[in-house]
């Protein structure tokens, strides 16, 4: 059964960002910042869900520099794959609007990041799962609670791809278009790379 969604366009940038600045100073763990994002996400209409990942993803892109990649992999000991760098934009997105712009606008902030500087001086074998510059679940949280609200939670995903599908077709056209970072403009990373030598 296929659910039509109305894109309300409630799901602005400017609460898009909101959750992530809450989220980024929840306390307890990645599990428990979750649900309460989940929580924040089950209060609004189910589509919603679908602009809160359309605007993720969209953040997330937008990290896609070279300079963020050798930055990451200066973090892990050359070990980012490209889907660990895809969980690497999460989490950087996860970390709030300032930080995510101030990386953004020069890749060597990472090291004012209070969860980076906790991994200076050890191995990445010594990291916890937790540890890790990287966020995969966040990227399904907005599914699931979609799939919640709507009943639709054995389509496989379907109505909720609709409905993202829907929100970027919608995107494209004059109106409603989501804020763009200006690219790296510093490459260098000599505080990162005195941390992680």
């Amino acid at each position: 059964m296929s659910v039509v969604v109305a894109i309300l366009c409630g799901m602005d940038d400017m609460t898009f960002w909101a959750l992530m600045d809450g989220l980024s100073c929840r306390p307890g763990d990645r599990h428990e910042r979750l649900e309460w994002l989940r929580g924040e996400l089950r209060c609004r209409p189910a589509a919603e869900g679908a602009e809160f990942q359309a605007r993720l993803e969209a953040a997330c892109s937008a990290v896609a520099t070279g300079a963020l990649w050798r930055a990451v992999g200066r973090i892990e000991g050359g070990l980012c794959s490209d889907d660990g760098f895809d969980y690497f934009a999460l989490w950087l997105v996860a970390q709030g609007q300032g930080t995510y712009k101030a990386v953004l606008a020069d890749p060597d902030a990472l090291a004012d990041v209070a969860e980076v500087r906790a991994l200076v001086g050890r191995h990445t074998r010594e990291w916890c799962d937790d540890e890790w510059p990287e966020w995969e679940e966040l990227d399904y949280v907005a599914q699931e609670v979609f799939d919640e609200l709507t009943g639709q939670e054995s389509d496989c995903g379907e109505a909720f791809h609709e409905a993202l599908e829907a929100v970027r077709e919608t995107w494209a056209k004059p109106g409603e278009e989501i804020d763009t970072i200006e690219a790296t403009v510093r490459t260098g990373t000599p505080r990162l790379d005195v941390l992680f030598p």
